[in-house]
């Protein structure tokens, strides 16, 4: 096994090298610059590098001693080494002026006219160059008034068209909508010819169109006289209960009294049998008042009835 992976090994150390130049060949360079260009190599790396084109500067102090006050240096004076001679040279051996300036006053006079005529002409060139620059300035500065005026000529004719445009668009948007709108109301009036009876029959079938007095009556009158007839029905409901205790309560009361057994002294008495004798009149005449509001009873259910069915 370790054989086998040192072989591996060096077989993927040979490709390696092969691998890396087929992918550099396949891999496409750079172009070369233009003409007034230069390449620049930047950093590409994923760490990078703070380059700063000023060299940062640090301020460092030190302190040496005093100097002692010392005198001034003197002058340096060398040494006098040979000899002195002297020459004697009279006037006119070596430099005759008169002949000899004359040459050289010719070049200063013709350099400095010379000198004077170049200022001149340059003096008139840069005026002349003056000029054409102020010509070339104002020149330029009317065409660019005029390209500025037509610039917002154009802006102002695209704005005029793009606004004429936008009210066609908006005029045939209206006219679409007024046709369609025509279109749906003939459509709407010849759908809804027969309809309007029929929707008009059904709200009158169902009470939303009403006579106004029956409406009165119905939603007034009516209920306020159903409300006064109650009314009434419980008044005499009420009386009519109020007489059924009063004569429940006489009727218990009498049947007590009679029920109840006689005393002795007036059993033996042969006197007190007519006073028994009376108060058979009396019950009797008692009982027919007790009758009596039965028949009213009677009498009064008649209305009760009368007024129900109606």
């Amino acid at each position: 096994p370790l054989t086998l992976e040192v072989k591996r090994q060096r077989r993927a150390q040979k490709h390696t090298p092969a691998r890396r130049l087929t992918q550099e060949q396949i891999r496409p360079g750079t172009p070369e610059p233009v003409e007034g260009r230069v390449h620049v190599h930047v950093q590409t790396e994923l760490y990078l590098e703070e380059i700063s084109d000023r060299i940062i500067e640090v301020d460092g102090e030190c302190q040496t001693d005093e100097f002692l006050d010392r005198p001034p240096t003197p002058l340096f004076i060398p040494a006098k080494s040979g000899k002195d001679v002297a020459t004697q040279i009279e006037k006119g051996e070596l430099f005759d002026f008169d002949i000899e300036v004359k040459p050289i006053l010719e070049v200063l006079v013709g350099k400095t006219v010379e000198q004077a005529l170049l200022e001149v002409m340059e003096e008139e060139e840069l005026s002349q160059l003056w000029s054409h620059q102020r010509a070339f300035a104002e020149l330029r500065n009317a065409e660019f008034a005029e390209l500025q005026r037509l610039e917002e000529q154009d802006r102002r004719i695209r704005e005029e068209k793009e606004r004429r445009r936008l009210e066609h668009l908006e005029k045939l948007r209206k006219q679409k909508e007024t046709a369609e709108k025509i279109a749906a109301r003939a459509f709407a009036q010849r759908y809804l010819a027969d309809l309007i009876p029929s929707v008009f029959n059904n709200l009158h079938d169902s009470g939303f169109f009403y006579d106004p007095i029956e409406r009165d009556i119905e939603t007034e009158f009516l209920p306020w006289l159903m409300s006064e007839v109650e009314e009434e029905l419980q008044k005499k409901v009420l009386g009519r209960t109020m007489l059924d205790s009063l004569i429940r309560m006489v009727v218990e009361k009498r049947l007590d009294e009679f029920s109840r057994p006689p005393p002795a002294a007036q059993t033996k008495a042969p006197a007190d049998e007519p006073g028994a004798t009376d108060g058979a009149p009396k019950m009797s005449g008692e009982e027919d008042a007790a009758d009596q509001p039965v028949a009213e009873k009677e009498e009064t259910d008649q209305p009760v009835a009368e007024e129900e069915a109606s």
